[in-house]
């Protein structure tokens, strides 16, 4: 039986914008409670409350307890599964909230959507499959978002999936630079595990070199036998005897991830670190990292962990870049600088 969360509480931002007398107001549905008060406490705001829960037959029941009118609402919900909802739960109630907010004459709704779920499916690949990246993004706008916010797309195209909002599309890696920069390692080998990840190393090596950290790189070419299934990997570059550093957007069963590892272990190199940003770990993928060769995985808080965390899983917050970014697109001012 999935929990039920009667109460939650939302977050209000009582400071005054750049349109006039609008405050800007947070709140959150069941997907990353945790996520969205750490961003409340990085925007140093008090605490409202509603009510998001389910009524008997599993319907989404939602009741915003304080007023939105002419206010600027900002609904912090990644679109993923946690302990007691699944994927399309908490969509729901991102759907739910946004319609809510718009039918109580909010002046603007920005959707944080820290893990933007589906978006692996951004093409066709056979005959009669839908595009669920592009048609999420339709029901969001249907809804009536005004823009969105979000960390580390799957793919970058999805943002020109938003015809008429603008997308906000935030990188962790400048947290994760920091955290790799105060380890003080040396000798170091970026990996992209992936073809298709290759422009998302490069740009982690070329932010390291910023800091005068000296890097290589190097790419694993692996061949599917069907999604999510590995047929063979073949690693394309040099990483004896140097520190290996997998970076991802996303980790899902762990599998793929941990035969990388392994392979540049057996390739020579020392130690073997991984970034991923959102930490879906589906199955026994926890159990596949604990047990792996990886000295570190390194992830984020886009998706609430679940289970047992193994002591070589670290965990970096987002709060601080989502709170900034929502600071600076309330006071009207350039995000430009979280990119850098």
């Amino acid at each position: 039986m999935r929990k039920i969360t009667s109460i939650i509480m939302l977050t209000t931002l009582l400071c005054t914008n750049v349109h006039g007398t609008n405050q800007i107001m947070l709140f959150t549905g069941n997907a990353n409670i945790e996520l969205a008060q750490k961003v409340a406490e990085y925007l140093e705001i008090p605490l409202g409350s509603a009510l998001v829960k389910e009524f008997n037959d599993g319907e989404i029941r939602i009741h915003v307890q304080e007023s939105v009118r002419g206010q600027d609402v900002y609904i912090v919900q990644p679109t993923c599964q946690n302990d007691s909802q699944s994927v399309n739960d908490n969509l729901m109630e991102l759907f739910l909230l946004v319609r809510t907010m718009k039918r109580a004459s909010a002046a603007s709704i920005t959707a944080v959507i820290p893990y933007y779920g589906y978006a692996r499916q951004d093409r066709k690949t056979t005959s009669r499959v839908p595009i669920s990246a592009a048609d999420i993004a339709l029901l969001l706008e249907t809804a009536g978002i005004d823009r969105l916010v979000t960390v580390d797309l799957h793919c970058g195209q999805i943002q020109g999936f938003f015809r008429n909002v603008p997308v906000d599309n935030l990188f962790a890696s400048t947290l994760f630079v920091s955290y790799i920069e105060s380890k003080g390692l040396e000798n170091i080998v970026v990996v992209s595990p992936d073809a298709g990840g290759v422009e998302r190393a490069k740009k982690f090596s070329e932010s390291l070199n910023k800091r005068g950290i000296e890097t290589d790189m190097a790419l694993i070419s692996k061949e599917r036998a069907q999604a999510g299934v590995v047929a063979s990997m073949n690693l394309i570059g040099c990483v004896e005897g140097c520190c290996a550093i997998i970076i991802d957007d996303l980790c899902d069963t762990g599998g793929t991830l941990v035969k990388a590892a392994q392979l540049l272990k057996d390739n020579g190199a020392s130690r073997v670190f991984a970034i991923v940003t959102h930490p879906v770990f589906s199955g026994q993928a926890l159990e596949k990292i604990r047990n792996s060769v990886l000295e570190e995985m390194i992830t984020s808080d886009t998706i609430p962990l679940r289970g047992e965390v193994p002591s070589n899983v670290h965990l970096i917050s987002v709060a601080p870049l989502l709170g900034e970014a929502i600071r600076r697109i309330d006071q009207g001012e350039s995000i430009s600088v979280l990119f850098e």
